[in-house]
């Protein structure tokens, strides 16, 4: 009896449903057919929470009734997570939040139990209870990502720091958890706090800011990740891998950062044909120094050799190799033919390439092939389809390594083990296999597991090609640098957006895309207020090619981070000789004032060099001196004399100019604009030390981004001040912004050119260091310049500002300290002052 009332109690709850909604008694009828087998009680009380659930919320109806079948099939009972989900009537609008439930109930089962699954569900529903929005992205976040291997104790270490994330900072786990899991699975859940403890501060300054730090798009939590990234840290072992490289190869290669971050999957180190680049760190120390090896190798072995690729893509029935703009091949044609089959084409194709020049390499480096088979035999085999293609990659290696004759499905291979061998025979035995072998088909997300260590995709980049001359047909057996396609400039605007140019001239700066900015606070140039936040950090690396890189000064975190500020030195290009004649004529009298003060300051007396071993005359201090020696029994040196010569002062200098945007605005003064002034003034200052006679340079400096520094070498210590120089100085035209630390650490590694005793740097600015990218903060590129100057006077420059900017006195004392900067009050000043600062400042 008590079953014929509860059948009729599901009956009538169905009709109930279908009153309400026809979708709803039609699916709840076809998932009862899989609930109904535990029972009819069990039964019933389903039914009674589809309705109540459906009338509480349509979408969490719908969410419950389609989710049963997958959590009856996966847990093996009912009433449990029927229970878990009547909770959520407690929360109006919690539909979100049930169909993540509902979603992740099978993975909870089966990854952690019963027991477990009840855990998660509960610290789930007590999020809802703190904040909804909260237990809708925990819900919503996949279970095993959630829970990494580990169970529900996973789960819990990982919502440990967000509980006091949450009480402490009001940081919302929808903002907290994605990025949490990237960071535990890369650094281990130690790293946690204090990586959201960062993101909480950077949220507090700034919504968008902190934002982007969570999802792992800024700079400031890549940096973060890569500072403390386990494994092989290449930048700080960078010498010792160039060293073997050097050992055994005997020539230089180019290791610049690669653009790989932790959010990129697994790191490789990838060539260009030109350069190589590597990742922050790689799992050991081991695959790092084989993988330098087996990249170099690429460029010492031909595999980007111009001959061979041009005869490679002629076998696939192209006469030349595609270029980019940047003269640089694209490979994607060679692969284009098969179609979605190209990436197992691909993997096939650099297994054979690899093993030439592996096979070359063996033959150059002891136990390297030995060395790499052990490597690959301590790795763990991936899953999936890459699988197959790592193993086979590893059977080769070993075939190679015993050089057993009897496999016969390698002995395909062997042509490409000759010394005579190239990237052609590769690409011929590679469609051989291609046609003959079943590896599976590969996803372009499971390629990058299919490579054993030290090995990594070879199309990767597009590359410059190389040319290896015929030491016979040329003469010199050495590489023709004509030949070579270089290019240290930053890539052009591929987009065609329009940049807004306030200076004058063509200026190849301007071809960089801008990024989007939001919002108000930094200055970019000198004294322009500009929009300062930056949505979408690293997107100036897109842009950036090669350069030098120096490190930068985080003053909120008390710490450099390396390689952060890339400098590339180029040529101005405006010229303009009417202009600098035009300046010589109207400071005709300013000019011949200072070479008469000049001349008043040369030296003409004749004074004396003390304690010398000869001389004109004997330096009595110096020889009772020796003489008293002499008798106590010591072995004093007979440096008695004194030698009269012409005094000189042993200075050196380099005026390094602040060419940003601001320097094309109008004089406040009148009388033209202020680069009129700084032409002038450069000018003058170049005139003026031709009569000094003291070893100087001349420079300018602009930046858009901090890979994008642009150092512009107008007069090196070494050249003379031609009518080249003079154009170029009467051409002068701003540009961009003005990262002034990375700047002046560039300059003062020029003085290097210039071995004088006493070294002076003047910089002349008109504004604050600021940048695209300080993210509005006016104090971080403050901070870093102070850090460039305290740099530059311990390594024996001398650094001082004359600056344009009337509010110079808030912020130069601070950078530069008292006494190591001038304000000139009058702009139309600069011309005459220039050059009689530096004679104040050699005195």
């Amino acid at each position: 009896m008590a079953d014929l009332e509860t059948l009729a109690a599901i009956q009538q709850a169905l009709v109930d449903l279908e009153q309400i909604s026809f979708v709803a008694h039609r699916d709840t009828q076809a998932a009862l057919a899989v609930v109904q087998p535990f029972g009819d009680k069990v039964a019933l009380q389903w039914v009674m929470a589809c309705k109540a659930l459906f009338e509480h919320d349509r979408d969490a109806g719908k969410a419950f009734i389609r989710g049963s079948e997958a959590a009856c099939v996966a847990s093996q009972t009912v009433l449990p997570w029927t229970q878990q989900a009547l909770q959520f009537l407690a929360w109006r609008g919690s539909w979100k939040a049930v169909d993540g439930f509902m979603q992740q109930l099978p993975d909870a089962y089966q990854s952690m139990g019963a027991e477990g699954e009840a855990r998660w569900a509960t610290l789930g529903l007590a999020w809802c209870e703190r904040h909804l929005d909260s237990g809708v992205a925990y819900f919503r976040c996949p279970v095993l990502d959630l829970e990494g291997g580990h169970g529900i104790a996973g789960v819990e270490e990982m919502l440990a720091p967000s509980e006091e994330l949450f009480s402490k900072r009001r940081l919302a786990l929808g903002t907290y958890l994605c990025g949490a899991i990237r960071v535990r699975n890369l650094l281990g859940i130690d790293a946690v706090l204090p990586w959201a403890k960062r993101g909480a501060d950077i949220l507090q300054a700034g919504r968008l800011r902190g934002e982007s730090f969570f999802k792992l798009e800024s700079e400031e939590s890549l940096a973060l990740l890569l500072e403390n990234l386990p494994g092989f840290r290449t930048p700080e072992h960078q010498r010792l891998l160039q060293l073997i490289l050097f050992a055994w190869y005997g020539q230089p290669f180019d290791l610049l950062e690669g653009n790989w971050s932790p959010d990129k999957g697994r790191a490789f180190i990838e060539t260009d044909g030109d350069a190589l680049y590597l990742p922050m760190a790689l799992p050991n120390r081991e695959e790092a120094m084989l993988g330098v090896l087996h990249a170099a190798g690429h460029l010492v072995f031909h595999s980007f050799e111009r001959r061979y690729i041009e005869a490679l893509f002629r076998e696939v029935g192209r006469d030349h190799p595609p270029l980019d703009e940047h003269q640089r091949i694209t490979w994607r044609p060679l692969f284009a033919a098969f179609g979605d089959d190209m990436i197992r084409f691909q993997l096939i194709f650099d297994l054979c390439e690899d093993t030439r020049v592996d096979a070359q390499i063996g033959s150059l480096v002891p136990n390297y092939l030995a060395r790499l088979a052990a490597l690959a035999a301590t790795t763990v085999t991936p899953a999936g389809e890459a699988a197959a293609y790592f193993d086979w990659s590893r059977a080769v290696l070993n075939w190679m390594v015993l050089g057993v004759p009897e496999q016969a499905e390698f002995e395909i291979l062997r042509p490409l083990l000759r010394p005579d061998a190239t990237i052609v025979d590769a690409f011929i035995i590679a469609n051989e296999i291609y046609k003959n072998n079943e590896l599976p088909r590969i996803s372009l997300v499971d390629r990058e597991h299919a490579y054993i260590p030290a090995r990594a995709p070879n199309a990767a980049r597009p590359v410059y090609p190389r040319r290896v001359l015929d030491q016979a047909e040329f003469g010199t057996g050495t590489e023709d640098k004509d030949d070579v396609v270089k290019n240290n400039d930053i890539k052009p605007n591929p987009e065609q957006k329009q940049i807004p140019k306030h200076a004058a001239g063509e200026d190849p700066d301007f071809d960089i895309p801008p990024e989007e900015t939001t919002g108000s606070g930094g200055r970019v140039g000198v004294g322009i207020p500009q929009q300062a936040h930056v949505v979408g950090y690293a997107k100036g690396a897109e842009y950036s090619e090669k350069g030098k890189p120096y490190a930068e000064w985080d003053y909120r975190d008390n710490r450099y981070k390396r390689n952060w500020a890339w400098v590339q030195e180029k040529e101005l290009t405006e010229l303009d000789a009417n202009e600098a004649s035009k300046i010589l004529t109207q400071y005709a009298p300013a000019l011949k004032r200072l070479k008469r003060a000049i001349q008043t300051q040369k030296p003409s007396r004749m004074a004396p060099l003390r304690r010398q071993f000869d001389g004109d005359e004997l330096d009595l201090e110096a020889t009772i001196s020796y003489i008293a020696e002499k008798r106590a029994g010591m072995s004093p040196k007979a440096n008695i004399y004194k030698q009269r010569v012409v005094q000189h002062r042993d200075t050196a200098v380099t005026l390094l100019a602040d060419i940003s945007t601001s320097i094309m605005q109008a004089n406040a003064e009148g009388g033209g604009r202020v680069v009129d002034s700084l032409r002038a003034g450069m000018l003058l200052f170049a005139e003026s030390m031709e009569e000094v006679g003291d070893p100087y340079s001349l420079a300018g400096f602009a930046s858009k981004y901090r890979d994008n520094v642009s150092y512009y070498t107008i007069k090196g210590f070494n050249d003379k001040l031609t009518m080249h120089t003079r154009a170029v100085l009467g051409g002068l035209s701003g540009r961009l912004a003005t990262r002034m630390g990375a700047a002046i650490r560039h300059a003062v590694e020029g003085f290097d050119l210039a071995p004088s005793q006493r070294r002076l740097l003047l910089i002349l600015s008109d504004g604050r260091p600021a940048d695209y990218d300080d993210g509005g903060d006016e104090r971080y590129l403050h901070e870093d310049t102070r850090m460039a100057v305290k740099e530059a006077v311990d390594k024996g420059v001398h650094p001082f500002c004359i600056t344009l900017d009337a509010a110079g006195s808030q912020y130069l004392p601070q950078i530069f300290g008292p006494g190591h900067y001038l304000v000139l009050d009058h702009i139309n000043e600069l011309p005459k002052k220039l050059p009689e600062i530096y004679l104040r400042l050699r005195k």
